[in-house]
């Protein structure tokens, strides 16, 4: 069953719209299956332990409803809460979430001011969303808030080294005064209340984050140990 709530919070819009390319682009199979698939196989990997499901999973950011899927067949949860600022997702993702086998609820709303209740939702799935979000910290603290102790956080999130880079200020749009280093949002996680485990961070250095988009790579050169990293992927707790 899809519920589409417009629940506006015109008070908390603290976000930056996307440019027309970043749009079209979010579209494509090349995000589908290069950017948004690789990341939450790498997310799913990094877990030490799943669950055989999670009943509640709030998506942060859904964008155009290609994760909706993914986390329907993964974690076969009873329920997919979409969450999403752009009041023009609920359309670009209606049939995907029509696609799902469990129930979906897709609303409009901020992720620094939630309307959900608190301990609600067993996993948050928050992808390539948070940097475009200009209060990170009340974002990282409402996920904390309706997470049930013990739930499961998996973040993914392009670095400031990246999200700096000339390509990306010409074709994309983001609130640039935030944006942090890998340490940074490892960081930024503990302070607002979450556990790391070790083992679960990634650095991966995707060709299509790089400034070389890999040539270098392919011409024999290798990847320098020293390099500042563009990309982080992180799997964190509501202590229990």
């Amino acid at each position: 069953m899809l519920v589409i709530l417009r629940k506006q919070q015109t008070a908390h819009r603290s976000w930056v719209r996307e440019s027309a390319f970043g749009e079209w682009f979010l579209g494509t199979d090349t995000w589908i299956n290069r950017v948004l698939k690789v990341a939450v196989d790498e997310l799913q990997s990094l877990m030490p332990q799943t669950m055989d499901a999670y009943p509640t999973i709030l998506d942060v950011g859904y964008g155009h409803g290609h994760s909706l899927l993914m986390l329907d067949e993964r974690f076969r949860p009873e329920k997919i809460i979409g969450l999403d600022i752009d009041d023009g997702a609920a359309e670009r993702s209606a049939k995907k979430a029509e696609a799902c086998g469990c129930d979906v609820q897709l609303v409009v709303g901020s992720a620094t001011a939630m309307e959900l209740p608190d301990a609600s939702v067993d996993m948050v799935f928050c992808h390539q969303t948070l940097h475009h979000v200009s209060d990170q910290a009340a974002a990282t603290a409402e996920f904390r808030r309706v997470l049930k102790p013990g739930g499961v956080l998996l973040l993914a999130e392009s670095c400031k080294k990246f999200i700096y880079s000339v390509p990306v200020k010409l074709l994309f749009r983001h609130p640039m005064r935030v944006q942090k280093t890998d340490k940074e949002y490892v960081q930024l996680l503990r302070d607002s209340g979450f556990e790391i485990p070790p083992g679960n961070v990634s650095r991966p250095y995707y060709w299509w984050s790089r400034r070389d988009l890999g040539l270098f790579e392919l011409l024999g050169r290798k990847i320098p140990e020293d390099k500042e990293e563009t990309q982080v992927n992180i799997v964190a707790y509501r202590p229990a």
